[in-house]
């Protein structure tokens, strides 16, 4: 019993951060400093931003070109929610030909940290790659699941576990970009300059916005009718009717932080992230095949099992 127990709390935690991460992505949680990224200064903006003439909503439409056509950065963050779990993540990402990097979880605080205290460790590594994420696991958890440390998440598997939302999942996972919760304040139609702050020593504009799920706009957001209306139905799952996003952007009109907040059905959620280095090297492979099990082969085996 305790074995299966355990392996199936495995299997839940993973899940769980994969969804959270692929949040952070969207922006989330907290980096270095948005120092300069190796395209060098103006490679990815042109300080359209810092234009008084521009609206809030063409701003943010700037910043968030700008942000996806950057590819990649450094990503810190950290992550709330009810009295599930606090974690943090930190690591680099790319977006340029589907998602990928690594990340380092560390699980703060919460149910989820205490399972984790009792697998015998309290962070993970978790490599993300086109086709697929992988969670590395203890050696508590890879006694009880045939010696193999990873789980593999084949995102066409997403579809078949979650009907639409996992169809929605696998095409975050397949197509997220560090711009996510931009697109989410452009659809919102809510938008203000709070003003000129700093962050980190950097000199950033700060915007906000109310995010309403049931008035989200698909000509705001550059969202087809059909990937908004998934959004909107995954959040409405979770519970999610209404969430404050702020985010900060600098003068190459790159984010370089964000924080979002809201109810979900696990409680208060609260992410924030620095999102740094832009144009940094990102590169993650798939962890050796024999030490390696597949999510789906994972739960059939615990389905099996669940009597026993």
């Amino acid at each position: 019993m305790k074995h299966t127990t355990l392996c199936r709390a495995g299997l839940s935690i993973a899940a769980v951060t994969l969804l959270t991460s692929m949040t952070a992505c969207s922006p989330s949680g907290g980096s270095e400093d948005g120092g300069s990224g190796s395209g060098g200064s103006g490679a990815f903006g042109k300080g359209g931003d810092a234009d008084p003439r521009l609206s809030p909503l063409a701003a943010l439409r700037t910043a968030e070109r700008s942000t996806d056509g950057a590819d990649s950065a450094r990503v810190e963050s950290s992550t709330t929610m009810g009295s599930m779990t606090s974690m943090t993540a930190d690591g680099a990402l790319g977006w340029g030909d589907g998602l990928t990097g690594t990340l380092t979880i560390t699980y703060t605080g919460g149910t989820m940290a205490d399972t984790m205290r009792r697998m015998g460790t309290t962070s993970m590594e978790a490599r993300y790659l086109p086709d697929a994420y992988y969670a590395r696991m203890g050696d508590t958890f890879a006694r009880q699941a045939g010696g193999k440390h990873w789980i593999k998440y084949a995102y066409d598997d997403l579809e078949s576990l979650g009907g639409s939302s996992g169809a929605y999942l696998k095409d975050q996972m397949q197509n997220t970009t560090p711009n996510q919760s931009v697109k989410l304040l452009l659809a919102s139609g809510d938008v203000r300059k709070v003003g000129t702050e700093k962050v980190r020593g950097q000199r950033t504009t700060h915007y906000s916005g109310t995010v309403d799920v049931a008035d989200l706009a698909e000509e705001n957001s550059g969202l087809d009718r059909g990937r908004l209306e998934d959004l909107k139905k995954t959040l409405e799952q979770a519970g999610v009717t209404t969430e404050t996003v702020d985010i900060w952007v600098d003068d190459r009109d790159l984010l370089v932080k964000k924080v979002e907040q809201g109810e979900t059905t696990a409680g208060a959620y609260s992410q924030t992230a620095y999102y740094s280095d832009y144009g940094t090297k990102v590169s993650a492979e798939a962890p050796p095949a024999g030490d390696t099990a597949d999510f789906s082969e994972l739960l059939k085996r615990q389905g099996a099992g669940a009597g026993s």
